[in-house]
């Protein structure tokens, strides 16, 4: 058979089938890598975009820089004792060296095994991982995980949202694996990680569940708290006990697994028991400091803004690490918290019994209506109110609620919470508007700075500051104001004598005891708060001058220009008048008290130092003379129960002071080195004592005055305060006074016979009996 084929032409086909072959092969070898490079471009860009924040926020790298678990601001008070912290979130952070070994190869067995071998991202774990669905275990590293702890405060259930979630995850852990060492990032998972009960870090969780601290854990203990990190809630040692020990001892499998411990040791763990010891953490914002936190975070604020303006930086209170060094001595702020426990626990219990059976309790002289508006009012103010409210709930809806029976309602009593059943909330703000409050500040005169702060006695309950944030009304503490102004206006000494007799006219105040006629020295009057006399001061002096020389003495609250100011009808804080009465023991000189010392930032550098801020309102003479007639109130007068009664003999000078129905009481004592100022009184003023001798100043606020003095004295001279302190007499000062022609103090209290020194009340009108009849029991 013939061959037809050219045998030229079948070589060029072969050479064309095989440079087709060749083109093909190389078209492919150029996708692949054209793909393989638009891939990692695409996923270089996914990253760039993502560290960038184009899909969404991330944290900057001052934020990196400063996670809330180690930089919160500290408070330190005086004496170089840590009093609190400012924090997004309460927790003791540890550092690496006080973890136990077999705590963090835990960790690292159970969660990241490798995790000292990569840079926050484990690309063989994050490929398992996908490849398997997650069943061969997840992909995450500690870092991934701290870094979702840190910024990711809400997992989204969404996948794609989720997917984007875990980029940013990614991106923050290897800036983290930047930033921090392999061991600080290990004590930060520790100390973030929440593990429920108000166990926030291992150092809580050690507490809470074992009643132990961190160091103290053994290998069983490690390895269940480890083990929570998956689940704390479904994995709970207290909730599920049976649960827990499972997961414990398939941490303690891995353990094992990967030679952190023998076989041994493993299986002598697994087999011991599941122990646990459950320990409440009391919040620190319960403790009476609070208060004062409070009112500190408020001047920060305040600085931090204008701080700002001048120099363009900003600070953050939770996040820059801040120290803030306070004139507060934590020994003198116990002394305080104590002293007003200890008297309020027994007016309490006496007030409760006042109050047993009375249909308007804690209430007098309003009506039923009255009392259930105020209850609705107390309601109004809320936090559950006002999230029904937001939700849209009606009133009606609210009220339901409030009047509910519940099988557990939280009780404030001195004796520690009380939970009731079958309660109602209402009868919960019913039964805590019968709770006295009290507020002290205690300052040093000569330099303005304050040594201890009581706003409240408890701020889980009340968070209403009592030393600056509230304004009461004074009553006779007021008096001094008056006497100061007459004095410096008038050229008066102690030995002045003023008319006793009844003022005719429209405004015609009356002495608390009732008796009138005759004249009273100065040293008399303000000892027994006599007040027709006080009333005849401003009347001479004139009531803008009595204004200004409060405005002068530092107190900046309305003062309405009225003569019955006399009496004490002003609303003044309990900081303004401890300012103020410091200036009669520092000779004249008024210091603004001062709450902070400095502030330095987390390197130590001074950023704020604070200097007083002083003025010279009245000359050392006028100082000492009223220093000598309050000396008279405590030596003789309303506040003599501080001699007879409670044995201080060092030399003081005081005034009590109580208003309208008994509703304020109050005791400002003076030493040469501490002034010290107390408060008494409800949350309302309808709620008081019946009667004057029970609710004067002289009996609910005085007391803890003395108990805190002898806190305070019995110490020594650890605070600079001693009873043998003696106030910087004037040379020459009695000379001036050139009491010759009068009776001296002790002669003309011989022959005025004041009768029984009651404490009495005042009104809050300013008619025509308008008076705050003042004083003063012993």
């Amino acid at each position: 058979m013939e061959n037809n084929k050219n045998p030229k032409t079948s070589k060029t086909s072969k050479a064309k089938k095989k440079f087709n072959s060749f083109s093909l092969a190389k078209k492919i070898i150029v996708t692949i890598w054209v793909l393989f490079f638009c891939a990692v471009l695409g996923i270089f860009g996914i990253f760039w975009a993502t560290s960038n924040g184009w899909l969404g926020e991330i944290p900057n790298v001052r934020d990196l820089e400063n996670p809330d678990i180690y930089v919160s601001s500290e408070i330190i008070s005086s004496d170089g004792v840590l009093l609190d912290r400012f924090e997004a979130e309460r927790r003791t952070p540890v550092d690496y060296k006080d973890l136990p070994p077999h705590l963090v190869d835990a960790l690292l067995a159970k969660e990241d095994v490798r995790f000292f071998d990569h840079s926050g991202v484990d690309i063989k774990a994050a490929a398992r991982a996908i490849t398997s669905g997650g069943e061969s275990g997840g992909g995450s590293t500690i870092t991934q995980q701290l870094a979702k702890q840190l910024y990711t405060k809400d997992p989204s259930s969404n996948k794609v949202k989720r997917v984007l979630q875990k980029l940013k995850e990614w991106v923050t852990s290897v800036q983290l694996e930047k930033l921090y060492t392999k061991e600080e990032i290990i004590a930060m998972y520790f100390n973030k990680f929440d593990f429920i009960y108000n166990a926030k870090g291992i150092e809580s969780a050690s507490k809470v569940y074992f009643n132990k601290t961190t160091k103290e854990l053994n290998l069983d203990e490690a390895a269940t708290l480890v083990s929570m990190f998956q689940n704390p809630v479904a994995y709970n040692p207290v909730k599920y006990p049976e649960v827990s020990k499972k997961q414990r001892n398939l941490v303690l499998k891995q353990m094992m697994k990967y030679n952190k411990i023998s076989q041994a040791e493993g299986e002598a763990a697994q087999n011991a028991p599941l122990v646990t010891d459950k320990q409440d953490i009391m919040k620190h914002d319960e403790s009476h400091s609070a208060y004062f936190k409070s009112a500190l975070r408020k001047e920060i604020t305040e600085w931090m803004a204008e701080y700002e303006k001048e120099t363009g930086k900003s600070y953050n209170l939770e996040k820059d690490g801040l120290k803030i060094y306070v004139t507060l001595d934590s020994r003198m702020q116990n002394l305080a918290e104590e002293a007003v426990k200890k008297q309020l626990k027994v007016l309490q219990d006496q007030f409760f019994g006042e109050q047993r059976g009375r249909s308007l309790a804690p209430f007098y002289n309003i009506s039923a209506a009255k009392r259930t508006q105020i209850f609705k009012q107390a309601m109004a103010r809320t936090d559950l109110y006002k999230k029904m409210k937001a939700e849209g709930k009606s009133d009606a809806e609210i009220e339901t609620v409030f009047n509910t029976p519940r099988d557990s309602v939280q009780f404030f009593t001195w004796n520690g919470i009380q939970y009731k059943k079958n309660k109602t909330l209402m009868d919960s703000i019913e039964y805590h508007k019968h709770i006295l409050q009290a507020g002290l500040m205690s300052m040093d005169p000569k330099d303005g700075t304050i040594k201890a702060w009581v706003g409240g006695i408890d701020w889980n309950y009340f968070k209403f500051d009592h030393v600056k944030q509230a304004r009461r009304q004074v009553g006779s503490t007021f008096k001094p104001f008056v006497y100061a102004t007459a004095i410096n206006q008038l050229g008066l000494t102690p030995c002045h004598t003023v008319s006793n007799e009844r003022i005719p006219g429209k405004w015609s105040p009356r002495n608390a005891n009732g008796k009138y006629g005759g004249s009273q020295d100065l040293r008399t009057a303000l000892a027994y708060s006599t007040n027709i006399v006080a009333a005849r001061l401003i009347m001479q002096t004139g009531t803008e001058p009595v204004i200004q020389m409060t405005r002068d003495l530092g107190v900046e609250s309305p003062i309405v220009k009225d003569p019955t100011i006399a009496l004490g009808s002003a609303d003044l804080s309990l900081y303004e008048m401890v300012g103020a009465m410091s200036a009669f023991a520092n000779g004249g000189i008024y210091i603004k008290p001062q709450l902070i010392l400095r502030i330095e930032d987390k390197q130590g550098k001074v950023i704020k130092d604070y200097t007083p801020k002083t003025r010279e309102v009245v000359n050392e003479n006028v100082a000492y003379t009223m220093i000598d007639l309050m000396k008279g109130v405590v030596d003789r007068g309303s506040g003599a129960r501080l001699r007879n009664r409670y044995g201080l003999t060092a030399e003081i000078a005081g005034k009590t002071g109580t208003t309208n129905e008994n509703s304020d009481g109050w005791f400002m004592g003076l030493t040469p080195n501490l002034v010290t100022g107390v408060w008494v009184g409800a949350e309302d003023r309808f709620a008081h004592f019946a009667s004057t001798a029970t609710g004067q100043g002289a009996n609910t606020a005085l007391p803890i005055w003395a108990y805190y003095m002898q806190g305070v004295y019995k110490e020594g001279g650890k605070f600079g305060v001693t009873a043998g302190d003696k106030f910087e007499k004037p040379k020459d000062i009695e000379k001036h006074w050139d009491c010759s022609n009068t009776y001296g103090f002790h002669q003309y209290d011989q022959i005025y016979d004041p009768g029984p020194i009651i404490e009495g009340s005042g009104s809050e009108s300013v008619g025509e009996n308008y008076e705050v009849p003042d004083e003063e029991g012993q």
